[in-house]
């Protein structure tokens, strides 16, 4: 059996809070506003998950108005996220995420990224892909107000649930 999740996220830009995206903390004058640690491309990725699984939103399974989830590690709620695709009897079979962000230069941290999402998916480096574009100076994002991420997860069965 194999499924398919979408996922998308968006988070403002301001002072004061760090910037995370994957898991890494990416030296830069302003940081992702959000309840948790902001981090944008793993919400989205979270959410492809659960799209996926078919279980609902990252919304219903991690809200922003619950006092546990202040300041929390987007990781860490990835890391539920798996333990929900095993408990289903699936696994990772490929993850492809976009961030779009006018500024910083990203690519010196997607491998980093990439390697934080095999550790906490427990999959394989080569079955994941981050790519981050900008906007061409268009939009939010371009203006550099916020910054957006799309991801597509698909599972396969795990072979011994076959």
């Amino acid at each position: 059996m194999f499924r398919i999740g979408f996922g998308y996220d968006v988070h403002r830009l301001v002072e004061n809070r760090p910037l995370i995206l994957g898991g890494v903390e990416i030296p830069h004058p302003v940081g992702l506003d959000g309840h948790s640690d902001a981090d944008v491309l793993t919400h989205a990725i979270i959410d492809a998950v659960i799209g996926a699984l078919g279980v609902g939103d990252i919304g219903q399974h991690f809200p922003d108005t619950d006092p546990k989830y202040k300041g929390v590690s987007s990781l860490s709620l990835l890391k539920t996220a798996t333990d929900m695709i095993h408990r289903e009897g699936f696994q990772l079979n490929n993850l492809d995420a976009t961030i779009v962000a006018q500024t910083p230069k990203l690519a010196p941290y997607l491998n980093t990224m990439r390697e934080k999402f095999a550790e906490t998916l427990a999959a394989p480096a080569d079955r994941i892909n981050i790519k981050a574009t900008t906007s061409e100076g268009l939009g939010f994002c371009g203006k550099r107000e916020g910054m957006e991420a799309f991801a597509v997860v698909s599972l396969i069965k795990s072979s011994s649930d076959r």
